[in-house]
């Protein structure tokens, strides 16, 4: 059984069979220099399914190194039940389910002062909160991803499925937004993925999944196979233009429709400032559609009486979504659209449905925030005919 502490320090990076001792890679590939130092006050506890010890594409053991006030223990399930594992009288699981609470749903009294993390694969994870007693006592906190996850050289059970080491860098910016170096930390998982990507060993030995992958894009699941519980939306901020703080945009105007049956959500919301007419303009609405703007109390109120449970929200950019959070927690699945590699070309919403000869029904939502919202729309039904050309050709 491996208790490993904080002592990244003192790891030697000396060699077995040509790889580091510190990250398990070829000496060439070894990123250990560039891992950063995190004082981060949350106490995160890795509970590590023994197989995946020493695996060379292990996010764990990055992350582990990388925080200060982090532990690792890594063992079978049935020695890992067996342990007392300290847990604080304030720790949390971060598991998905059913019975999750969203991160960002929390106030600040009722954040955990430990979470624990469990690595290993989705089944050995499903395994070792299943067969620790301790873990299933635990409340479970979840996050909401608004991209896919990027680790692309390993699989997933799904597009929105995030590594170890992006799921606690999510977790700790909710909790500990103003600690230093969690970014550092994912742009290094993100030059290891990239690395592996373009080595020989990777293009000779990289086993393609075609059901996966045939169609050439990380297509969302519940965009592949049903549309009828999707609702796309689309937001307009009250400050736009170069220079402008994205902290400081605030929510004024939110549109959204449920592809399944058609039903709209239109709801002005009141930021406390005026709309200048250049802004109206830009937004092609006209003082009317405010007259009645709604407080954020309100459209949290309504916003959450037009979602069922079973909903998944649809977004072109993930600012979209930045901007529902400053109003209300985000407590649905979210997809975001400009995350989807299905291709070549870039650029914004009109340019990528011009690339692609996609063609947007007239908007029934009114401004460019209705326009917007049914090029979304267009958008995710070619994704969704997309998907299932593929599923029907396949063999």
């Amino acid at each position: 059984m491996s208790h490993e502490g904080n002592e990244a320090a003192d790891v030697d990076v000396d060699c077995a069979f040509g790889r580091c001792y510190g990250c398990f890679r070829p000496h060439d590939r070894c990123f250990c220099d560039e891992i950063p130092c995190i004082e981060n006050r949350t106490n995160v506890l890795i509970l590590q399914h023994r197989r995946e010890r020493f695996h060379p594409f292990n996010t764990a053991r990055i992350v582990h190194r990388a925080l200060a006030n982090s532990s690792l223990i890594a063992d079978h399930t049935q020695d890992l039940a067996a342990i007392p594992l300290n847990l604080s009288d304030k720790a949390g699981l971060l598991y998905p389910g059913p019975d999750t609470i969203p991160l960002e749903a929390l106030a600040s009294s009722e954040r955990p002062r430990q979470l624990v993390i469990v690595d290993g694969t989705w089944h050995q994870t499903k395994t070792l909160v299943r067969d620790i007693p301790a873990l299933r006592e635990l409340p479970r906190y979840a996050l909401s991803p608004t991209s896919p996850g990027r680790y692309r050289i390993r699989r997933e059970p799904s597009a929105e499925a995030l590594s170890t080491l992006e799921a606690t860098v999510s977790a700790l910016q909710m909790l500990e937004p103003d600690t230093p170096g969690l970014d550092k930390l994912t742009s290094v998982f993100d030059s290891m993925v990239e690395g592996q990507l373009a080595s020989a060993v990777s293009r000779d030995n990289w086993r393609q999944n075609a059901h996966r992958c045939g169609y050439g894009a990380n297509i969302p699941r519940a965009i592949a196979r049903d549309l009828n519980n999707l609702v796309v939306c689309y937001g307009e901020s009250s400050q736009g233009g170069a220079g402008t703080s994205h902290d400081s945009k605030q929510l004024i105007y939110w549109v959204a429709q449920r592809i399944g049956t058609s039903e709209q959500f239109t709801c002005a919301v009141d930021s406390g400032q005026s709309l200048s007419k250049t802004m109206l303009d830009h937004l092609r609405l006209t003082p009317n559609h405010f007259s009645a703007a709604a407080t954020t109390q309100s459209f949290e109120h309504r916003w959450r009486g037009f979602l069922d449970d079973t909903d998944s929200l649809v977004v072109y950019h993930p600012s979209t979504i930045d901007l529902l959070r400053r109003v209300t927690p985000l407590a649905h699945p979210c997809h975001v659209l400009k995350a989807v590699n299905f291709t070549s070309h870039r650029g914004n919403l009109e340019n990528i449905l011009a690339s692609e000869a996609i063609v947007a029904n007239e908007p029934t939502a009114p401004g460019r925030a209705g326009e917007r919202l049914a090029m979304a729309i267009a958008l995710v039904q070619h994704l969704h005919q997309l998907a299932n050309r593929h599923e029907v050709g396949s063999p």
